[in-house]
């Protein structure tokens, strides 16, 4: 299949790469990346020739979180068309994190909103040091909302506080801390510390790995459908109210909302 905003390569170990293509955007994610990165997902999990999946980015940026004029979009549409669009994003990230083989994340530079949204669905995420962090969505007067049940479950509530309404960016180093990332390495050191977390599945049993990967979310504390659902309401709400208007408008004209000091 071809794709427009992302790319999808495997190599002859079955080692897939799932690359997010949108560099001149920060790799921002459209409604056309959340419906690829779905489809990507859905077909990885039923490609037998697939071990390992690796979800890297192209440019100097991981993922800068949700498109902002497909935001702008959402506020100025209907209500159901709203609830539309939010369970799409909710619906790729439950896709991810559900799949039946290793996702490990390749975080090469920046994640804020969105991105930290994407680290928080892999099994494991290495992270170069010169990179930050944040959910910057408190800023735009939205809320970390389809994405809050992975991050909280990555984080562990307690963590997640810190980080969670504040906005504020953090460093590697911290991000490792709040179990975001599993290791900080240098940039030259990245792709070995991948292939370092690559390598020993390929001497695993796929079915049992599929398995060992269900069983985590069987006991231990993962979203479920409800809580989805409750994250999916919540964005749709804070896409219509006055403040997501309000911060939205004073991004694109580049001024400081009201509530900015």
């Amino acid at each position: 299949m071809t794709y427009q905003t992302i790319k999808l390569t495997t190599d002859a170990r079955g080692v897939a790469t799932l690359t997010l293509n949108r560099p001149e955007k920060r790799n921002a994610m459209s409604a056309l990346m959340i419906a690829e990165l779905t489809t990507a997902a859905e077909a990885l999990a039923a490609d037998a020739a697939v071990r390992v999946v690796v979800l890297a980015a192209a440019g100097d940026s991981f993922c800068a979180g949700g498109d902002l004029g497909w935001m702008r979009e959402q506020m100025a549409a209907d209500g159901p068309t709203r609830a539309v669009e939010a369970r799409k994003l909710a619906m790729m990230l439950a896709a991810l994190n559900s799949l039946p083989k290793p996702l490990i994340g390749r975080v090469q530079g920046q994640a804020y909103g969105g991105g930290v949204g994407l680290m928080s669905v892999c099994d494991v995420a290495i992270g170069v040091a010169e990179a930050h962090f944040g959910l910057t969505e408190t800023r735009l007067g939205l809320i970390p909302a389809t994405i809050g049940p992975y991050v909280v479950a990555r984080m562990g509530a307690a963590a997640a506080r810190q980080v969670f309404a504040s906005a504020r960016l953090f460093d590697a180093e911290e991000a490792q801390r709040l179990n975001l990332l599993a290791r900080v390495v240098w940039p030259d050191d990245l792709d070995a510390a991948i292939e370092a977390e690559v390598k020993p599945y390929l001497s695993c049993a796929p079915g049992a790995v599929a398995e060992a990967k269900a069983l985590i979310r069987s006991l231990a504390p993962m979203p479920d459908a409800a809580q989805i659902e409750i994250s999916i309401k919540a964005l749709v709400t804070r896409w219509e109210s006055p403040e997501a208007a309000q911060g939205i408008d004073a991004f694109f004209q580049k001024r400081a909302p009201d509530w900015a000091i």
